[in-house]
């Protein structure tokens, strides 16, 4: 974190200079632990601040905030490199906690990985340049835990199935500290929460043959394993004694071997998991990953101010409140889920997608995307494409897996070339990307797409 030291005291102190500051952060969980980190420091020194949430930061919202934020401080967190030119161009004051990929325009109020040879999807996420802003705005170590749920919830540990780079010396800083826990451990989605048996039905990547998508059959693979499943009531992995879990977890790596899965892929299974200490056991907040998808839960429907509130440390009312929005988030994945399922999927040379117009929110379409590949409809050696209507244009959402970025993929630089094409614009990540487009230009951007990505996949055999 040392190399951020120089450019993270300017921002500082510009911030202890500034009467009254604006925070302007993404809508995604990444986004609401960025802003949660830099609000909770910013309430810490006593300094007033409001908030504002955008999901895109285009020329609209950067004019909206020019206009309504004069003479403020803007401090942009898990936004704002890749529009730096436009800040400056309408010289808002500014700071920028971002990770993505920046415009190359100097700026000296810029905090940003690849400005030092990092890489944005892997090493460091928004919230974790957050919290290195933080620490030199006070003693703001507790909010290690926020930046290990932003960096989750970014998929930064999905590549090496572990958090590396800066994020890990936040991660060792907050377990030093006694914030956070992190072991090997069956990487499946619940493990506070969810019955056992539903970790094996809704793994999809790696996708488990016989196992992803059957209720039933993953009941029984445990029963026969020896695991009860229930006992007077659904049992999660966290009520699994350390023996049972060692069980659970040797059978299941000896069933996808005899089911010939490749080794690489079984070895998927196992990875870091992170436990944030102190929070209560058995919610979502005690993992850092069902905490992500609490926040994204928030955000993604209209309620970013609830997931600020939860956060900034309310486990009252805003935190009941998310949860009531986390079984609605819950209901529209299963809806999603059945629409694809019923209308499948329109399968090109390199790449497959569905349209869902009005039928699925835009704000979700993305996890629909990425979690539909554990529909037999949905092939897992090619990335699928979601579209959906929005107030803007077209919302375009993509996801990869492991296997297609070893082959090559990269869905930030595919969505944002062929965005571009289309008078549109996008960006994201290798294994998730996004855009929106103008109506109407589905069939020319998908078409554009599809070269784009073949050009880029390797022959499997490679």
């Amino acid at each position: 974190m040392e190399r951020f030291s120089n450019t993270a005291e300017k921002c500082a102190d510009l911030i202890r200079s500034s009467k009254e500051v604006v925070v302007v952060s993404h809508i995604d969980a990444d986004g609401l632990t960025s802003a949660g980190i830099m609000c909770t420091a910013l309430k810490r020194m006593g300094k007033p601040y409001t908030t504002r949430f955008e999901k895109k930061l285009d020329s609209a919202a950067l004019k909206n905030i020019a206009d309504n934020c004069p003479g403020k401080l803007v401090i942009f967190t898990d936004l704002g490199s890749g529009a730096l030119d436009e800040i400056v161009a309408l010289g808002i004051p500014a700071v920028i906690a971002d990770h993505h990929q920046p415009r190359p325009v100097e700026y000296e109020y810029h905090l940003n990985p690849h400005l030092h040879g990092l890489n944005g999807a892997t090493d460091i996420c928004g919230a974790g340049m957050s919290f290195i802003l933080a620490m030199k705005l006070g003693d703001n170590v507790d909010l290690s835990s926020l930046a290990i749920v932003g960096a989750v919830g970014d998929l930064q540990d999905m590549r090496n199935n572990a958090l590396v780079g800066v994020n890990r010396q936040i991660l060792e800083m907050g377990k030093e500290h006694g914030y956070l826990f992190f072991e090997k451990d069956l990487k499946l989605f619940g493990r506070q929460t969810r019955p056992i048996f539903k970790l094996l039905q809704y793994s999809s990547d790696p996708f488990i043959p016989g196992l992803s998508g059957s209720e039933d059959s993953c009941i029984a693979f445990l029963e026969n394993a020896g695991v009860h499943v229930r006992t007077d009531t659904w049992r999660r992995w966290i009520d699994l004694s350390p023996q049972e879990k060692k069980t659970v977890t040797s059978k299941l790596i000896q069933y996808c071997l005899s089911c010939g899965m490749q080794p690489y892929k079984v070895q998927r299974l196992i990875g870091d998991v992170y436990t944030l200490l102190k929070e209560e056991p058995g919610t979502e907040l005690r993992d850092a990953s069902e905490y992500s998808t609490l926040l994204n839960a928030t955000a993604r429907y209209d309620h970013a101010d609830i997931g600020l509130a939860v956060c900034m440390g309310d486990r009252g009312d805003a935190f009941n409140y998310a949860r009531d929005l986390l079984e609605q988030h819950r209901r529209n994945l299963v809806n999603g889920l059945n629409y694809v399922m019923d209308k499948g999927v329109t399968r090109l040379e390199n790449l497959q997608y569905f349209h869902a117009k009005k039928e699925i929110r835009e704000t979700i379409v993305g996890i629909i995307a990425g979690m539909s590949s554990s529909l037999d409809c949905v092939r897992r050696d090619m990335p699928i494409i979601g579209f959906a209507n929005s107030e803007e244009g077209i919302k375009v959402s993509g996801r990869g897996n492991h296997d297609l970025i070893l082959r090559g993929l990269n869905l930030a630089k595919a969505i944002g070339e062929s965005a571009d094409e289309v008078g549109g614009a996008g960006g994201g990540h290798d294994i998730a990307a996004g855009a929106t487009i103008p109506f109407g230009k589905e069939d020319e951007f998908i078409t554009i797409l599809d070269q784009k990505i073949g050009k880029q996949l390797r022959p499997k055999s490679q």
